[in-house]
């Protein structure tokens, strides 16, 4: 049994507590919370400088791109990014991309991270989360621009699923965002749900060619998919924001995580969980959401991929939000920790309530994570 107690204890499920004390087991689930260090023996509490708050939730993640840290360059956008990571992705061995894997989960444990949303396209990050260092929901990605090819896309996400689930792994089939899936493909991904999806997730209107694309039909992304031969019905027909072209091909009641969000303006926004990437968005458009237009109850926080940040960190990332938005420390860690963790179903995850095995994080002058249990 430990007694844990800092300057302030932000349990995220009540109010900061000054000097207030963490008990847990030694298998790391929540005791009980004590306002003071009185109610503790003082020969058996332990006393940190700074702040503990549980550990933290990485809603979105390409965990199987780590290997291609530096691959592009910043502020290019979207478009550029993306053609530099096709470009790039088949020149590294398979030894090569196992290593950078386990690697960026390393660096994900080493910064305070116990949960990941992780967007895979591929089964090349199954051999490392077997290992269950850290528990992921992960999303199955679906990306087809023609319409010929649906049937044997959704074959192709389904068996990559199913291998996720055969390891007792959450796995979810969701698409890749608007403009890279022909509608029928979002009708099947709807279809082949069951009982044990519990949230969808997809890329939402992270550079401004994507609006351009769906209310203009015209733009650098409408050149560029005109370019590659893309089925036009990905735009024609569809002039409503990209976010509900998505939204309306599903029929079940389901939660959504919508990502990236940077060119959303308040008047799109729906009830559904948010997820933002503060600085994989500098890397990429060089800009940042309006966080004053989200939900902060229903506001999350990712890292994105090594291919669109230079770390693993959420605490880097509550940085820049912290510099450019209204919101409190309790609310930054509930960003970090509770929102993630009850948008993708990690019920034992984001707050120090009884019963509860979220990790503890001691936070420092804003500087550092140590994980203290």
């Amino acid at each position: 049994m430990r007694f844990l107690t800092a300057d302030y204890l932000y349990p995220l499920h009540i109010s900061p507590i000054k000097n207030g004390v963490l008990q847990i087991s030694d298998k790391g689930e929540v005791v009980a919370i004590f306002k003071d260090r009185r109610s503790v023996p003082k020969d058996k509490i332990e006393i940190f400088q700074g702040v503990l708050c549980p550990g933290f939730v990485n809603a979105h993640c390409h965990l199987e791109l780590s290997h291609l840290l530096g691959i592009a360059d910043k502020g290019k956008g979207l478009i550029d990014f993306v053609r530099s990571a096709i470009r790039k992705r088949d020149d590294f061995t398979n030894e090569k991309i196992q290593l950078t894997i386990e690697k960026a989960e390393q660096q994900m444990i080493d910064n305070g991270i116990v949960a990941v949303g992780d967007i895979c396209n591929t089964i090349d990050t199954l051999y490392q989360k077997k290992k269950r260092k850290i528990q992921y929901y992960n999303f199955i990605e679906a990306v087809q621009i023609y319409e010929e090819d649906v049937e044997s896309t959704i074959s192709r996400n389904l068996e990559i699923r199913n291998k996720f689930r055969q390891h007792g792994l959450q796995a979810t089939v969701v698409p890749h965002s608007a403009y890279s899936c022909v509608p029928q493909l979002l009708t099947e991904i709807s279809k082949i749900s069951d009982e044990q999806d519990k949230i969808f997730t997809f890329h939402n209107q992270e550079t401004p060619s994507e609006n351009e694309l769906f209310s203009l039909k015209s733009g650098i992304m409408f050149d560029w998919l005109n370019k590659l031969g893309a089925s036009k019905v990905i735009w024609e027909k569809r002039n409503e924001n990209s976010t509900k072209s998505v939204l309306t091909h599903f029929k079940i009641r389901k939660n959504f995580l919508l990502v990236h969000n940077t060119f959303t303006k308040k008047e799109e926004i729906t009830n559904n969980y948010y997820c933002t990437c503060p600085k994989a968005n500098l890397y990429i458009e060089n800009t940042l959401p309006d966080y004053n237009i989200f939900d902060d109850t229903l506001l999350c926080v990712g890292t994105d991929s090594l291919a669109s940040n230079n770390s693993l960190s959420i605490l880097e990332e509550l940085k820049l939000i912290q510099k450019n938005s209204q919101f409190d420390l309790n609310t930054l860690f509930k960003i970090a920790s509770k929102n993630g963790a009850e948008a993708l179903g990690f019920k034992e995850l984001g707050t120090f309530e009884r019963g509860k095995k979220p990790g503890v994080n001691l936070i420092s002058d804003f500087k550092k994570v140590k994980v203290v249990a």
